[in-house]
C-alpha cells in the first residue's frame, strides 16, 4: 500500500477504500465489536467512579423553559462548585441481549479493509470548484502540493428530506464534504447555503431537498454552543437536557451525530435543570460524556420512528498526535507524513478505548433505531490525511512556533477532498 505526491498535479490524490458494496444491514451491529489488538494511552486514564448512592434523573423534561437560570450560553458562570453529587440519567432503553452484538458470520463487513491508490477517479470533486470549502480543511489553497459515487442517486435518497449532521467540527467537516460531493450538479441559481450559524443549511430547489449542519459539540445544552466563540476556560452543560438542540433536529429525517473530542479537554462543570443556585457539580469528561449520550439516547428511544427517520452516529473520528505510536523512538506527529499506516490492526491513543465501550453500551439499548458508521479504525490507518500546517490558522503563529512546524500541526481534522468523502460514500451505501 503505497502514497504517491505528484507535484505536476493540481489535485490532491485520494486513497480509497476497496470494499465489496454488497452489504447486510447487520453490518451495523457488528461495526463497535470489529476493534482488534487495542490498547489505551497511559496518558488518559479516566478514574471515574459511581457513587455509592444514585439518584436517577429523567432527561428531557419542559421544566427547561421556567427554570430560574435560563439558557446556557457563553456568558453563563457557574455561581459555586460542588462535588458531584451521582446523579444518573434515568431513560427507557433496555439492552435486547446481553453481551456483544452478534452478526451472522457470512456478512460482509464494509468498516473493514485496506487502502488502495486511485489516482483515476478520485478526487471525487476538486477543492477549488466547491465554493463552500472551509479554508481550515482546504490543504491544497495552503499550500499542500499533492493532492462507486452517485451524485444523482443520492440526490433522489434525498429528495423531499432533510438530511443533518449534527455534532462538532469533525461532524462539520463531514457535512462540507457532503455538500461539495453534492453541489456540482446543482445549477448556481437552484442552490442556496445560509449564513453560518448555528444551524447552516444548504438547499436544492430542484429536489426539495437540504443538507444541514447543526453545531451541538456536547449533544446537550452547553455554554459552548456558539459555533464561532467557544473558547472557554471551562465547559459547562445541562446534562439532563437535550431540548434545545431537538427544537432543531427533531424534523429531520436523516440524521448523523457524533460527539467524543470535546469530552478530553479536561473536568466537565454539570449544571442540572432543577438546580436553582448555579451551583455545578463538577466531572471528569468520560462520566460527563456518558450522561450527555444517555439524555440523547433518551430522546431517540422516544421520539425515534425507525419507519419514519434515520439516526446514525458517528464512532470517534482517530488523531494523530505522537508520531512514536506508529514509528518508535520519533518525536513528531502528523506534520510530513505522505503515506498510511501500514500494518493491520493499528490503534493509536487518539482514540480511546474506555469512551468506546461507553459508546457501545448505550448504543447497544437502541437496537434497530440507531445505526453505528464506524469509521474509526479506518481512519486510524490515515496519519496523512490530516492538515498539518496546510490551512488557515484564525490566531497568528509566535516565531517559535514557525520555526518547529509539528508544533502548530492540525492532526485532528481532515483535508478535504480527504478521508471525510470515504465516510459519506459509506453513509451513502447504508441509505
Amino acid at each position: 500500500m503505497q502514497q504517491r505526491w505528484n507535484r505536476k498535479k493540481t489535485h490532491f490524490p485520494l486513497l480509497v477504500l476497496f470494499f465489496l458494496i454488497v452489504v447486510v444491514l447487520s453490518t451495523f451491529l457488528h461495526s463497535e465489536h470489529r476493534i482488534l489488538q487495542i490498547h489505551e494511552n497511559p496518558d488518559h486514564v479516566h478514574n471515574h467512579q459511581e457513587a455509592p448512592s444514585v439518584t436517577f434523573v429523567k432527561p428531557n423534561l419542559p421544566s427547561h423553559l421556567t427554570r430560574p437560570s435560563g439558557i446556557l450560553d457563553r456568558f453563563s458562570r457557574c455561581n459555586s462548585t460542588v462535588e458531584y453529587s451521582g446523579r444518573k440519567i434515568s431513560w427507557g432503553g433496555r439492552p435486547q441481549h446481553s453481551g456483544h452484538r452478534r452478526v451472522s458470520s457470512d456478512g460482509c463487513d464494509v468498516f473493514s479493509g485496506k487502502w488502495v491508490f486511485d489516482n483515476t477517479s478520485y478526487p471525487l470533486y476538486s477543492e477549488s470548484d466547491c465554493p463552500y470549502m472551509s479554508d481550515q480543511l482546504a490543504c491544497h489553497k495552503h499550500g499542500r502540493s499533492d493532492l462507486g459515487w452517485n451524485v444523482t442517486e443520492m440526490w433522489e435518497k434525498l429528495r423531499n428530506k432533510r438530511l443533518m449532521f449534527v455534532g462538532d467540527s469533525l461532524n462539520r467537516g463531514q457535512w462540507i464534504s457532503m455538500v461539495c460531493l453534492l453541489q456540482s450538479v446543482i445549477p448556481a441559481d437552484k442552490r442556496t447555503m445560509s449564513p453560518n450559524a448555528p444551524l447552516t443549511i444548504f438547499r436544492a430547489e430542484e429536489y426539495n431537498a437540504t443538507v444541514e449542519f447543526l453545531w451541538a459539540p456536547l449533544l446537550v445544552e452547553s455554554n459552548s454552543d456558539d459555533p464561532v466563540n467557544h473558547r472557554l476556560n471551562e465547559r459547562i452543560i445541562r446534562p439532563d437536557s437535550i431540548l434545545k438542540h431537538a427544537s432543531q433536529f427533531e424534523h429531520a429525517d436523516i440524521l448523523i451525530f457524533n460527539t467524543y473530542l470535546w469530552w478530553r479537554q479536561g473536568p466537565v462543570k454539570l449544571l442540572w435543570t432543577d438546580e436553582e443556585n448555579g451551583a455545578c457539580e463538577e466531572l471528569d469528561g468520560l462520566g460527563a460524556m456518558e450522561l450527555a449520550m444517555e439524555a440523547w439516547a433518551d430522546w431517540v428511544s422516544s421520539k425515534v420512528d425507525r419507519l419514519k427517520k434515520r439516526v446514525f452516529f458517528v464512532t470517534m473520528s482517530p488523531t494523530h498526535l505522537w508520531s512514536r505510536e506508529w514509528k518508535p523512538e520519533s518525536e513528531g506527529n502528523c506534520y510530513g507524513e505522505k503515506n498510511p499506516i501500514d500494518f493491520a490492526g493499528y490503534w493509536g491513543s487518539g482514540s480511546d478505548l474506555p469512551t468506546m465501550h461507553t459508546v457501545e453500551k448505550i448504543l447497544s439499548k437502541l437496537s434497530s433505531k440507531v445505526s453505528v458508521l464506524n469509521i474509526t479504525q479506518l481512519s486510524e490507518y490515515r496519519k496523512d490525511g490530516h492538515p498539518s500546517i496546510f490551512r488557515k490558522f484564525w490566531e497568528p503563529l509566535r516565531p517559535e512556533q514557525l520555526s518547529n512546524p509539528p508544533s502548530y500541526s492540525d492532526c485532528i481534522h481532515w483535508c478535504l477532498p480527504g478521508v471525510p468523502d470515504v465516510w459519506n460514500e459509506l453513509l451513502f451505501h447504508f441509505l
